[in-house]
């Protein structure tokens, strides 16, 4: 019998066997070769946190809590993100695929799949598997268009998880003249710096704001003109509010303080953007400092909220076409973002070591024999 890795408590993940259904006329039927996790929204429900308790009601427009004892009855159930997979079997109406053609879709952590032919899509030609997981962290941090970084501009990314890292290339794609990276762990710094970050800072040494602005000071006059310079029939005064910060705060590790010191960061009428999910009390925010005086724009910016500020000339396709365009052609990088890479047989114990050693995995890679 095929296998699947649920979570059956909180932070109790395990392998259970189970039947594939019966192949419908439109399906198609999967054997799995590379799977992965969301270490960031799955998590929360796997460990039943607060934040996983707050469901949106889309009719009302608000979150409506529910207890914790409710949020208990969502186990067990699967784990895992998006896989890439062979397929073994068509159903008779299947039009868009033959058998051993490779696919990939937003689907759990299992040995197989039965799912309509329209919730997979086909193997771009060169692309790796570990790019192709790495799609759904991609079109996340794609949500930095609403951050208007323009050419120029410096920008500092909170949090260098797989979308943090996928933030920090976008950001010089967008034309960032530099790129500062914010994150505690040492191993994710260092790959924020292969990655396109030209420096990154440690927020557990220090005052990162205060950092991030020595980093980022005021632009002096040019040696040998007066404070008032004409420049092509122009005035350029040095009274000007162009003091030190950056121009652009991307803020995506969900910690209040993070968010706290993106805004600490940013300098006079800068932007702060803010991609992350934040379930919890706002310990350790104060928005009568920097934010109050230095007039900062914040703003929430979310991929699957629809429509998007563009629409419709930007939607959700046109993310997905865009990061996957990217990913193959090698604009964006992944190399270093999956790791570990585990056997499925070692999924439940490496699915611990990702919840209660952070430092110790950006994003888990699982292969099937």
């Amino acid at each position: 019998m095929p296998r699947e890795l649920i979570a059956i408590a909180p932070r109790t993940p395990a392998i259970r066997e189970y039947d594939d259904p019966p192949l419908g006329p439109k399906q198609v039927r999967i054997r799995t070769e590379f799977a992965s996790p969301k270490h960031g929204t799955e998590l929360v429900a796997y460990r039943n946190d607060p934040e996983a308790n707050r469901p949106y009601d889309p009719d009302a427009g608000v979150v409506k809590p529910i207890s914790s004892e409710e949020g208990l009855k969502r186990f067990p159930f699967r784990l895992g993100n998006m896989a890439v997979g062979t397929v073994t079997e068509i159903g008779s109406e299947v039009t868009r695929f033959r058998v051993g053609d490779r696919v990939f879709g937003h689907l759990p952590i299992r040995e197989t799949h039965t799912v309509d032919e329209s919730e997979v899509d086909a193997v771009p030609e060169g692309i790796s598997d570990e790019a192709l997981v790495c799609l759904d962290p991609a079109v996340m941090a794609m949500a930095i268009r609403d951050a208007r970084i323009d050419l120029g501009d410096r920008v500092a990314v909170f949090g260098l998880g797989a979308i943090g890292l996928m933030t920090v290339q976008m950001a010089r794609l967008a034309g960032a003249d530099m790129v500062i990276g914010v994150d505690p762990v040492e191993t994710r710094r260092k790959l924020a710096e292969s990655l396109g970050a030209d420096v990154t800072l440690d927020p557990t040494v220090g005052d990162v704001g205060v950092k991030i602005r020595e980093l980022t000071p005021p632009f002096a006059p040019i040696e040998g003109t007066s404070p008032r310079r004409v420049i092509g029939g122009y005035r350029s005064a040095s009274q000007d509010r162009s003091g030190s910060g950056v121009d652009v705060s991307i803020e995506v590790s969900g910690n209040t303080i993070a968010l706290q010191q993106a805004i600490r960061s940013t300098g006079f009428g800068g932007r702060v953007c803010v991609l992350s999910f934040y379930g919890r009390d706002a310990s350790g925010l104060y928005l009568g400092d920097e934010f109050h005086i230095n007039r900062i724009e914040l703003i929430s910016a979310r991929s699957e909220s629809l429509p998007m500020r563009e629409y419709p000339r930007w939607n959700l396709d046109r993310y997905v076409s865009l990061a996957l365009k990217w990913l193959t052609e090698g604009k964006l990088r992944v190399e270093g973002i999956i790791q570990p890479v585990v056997p499925f047989d070692d999924a439940p114990e490496a699915y611990k070591l990702i919840d209660e050693h952070p430092d110790r995995a950006i994003k888990l890679g699982i292969i099937f024999p």
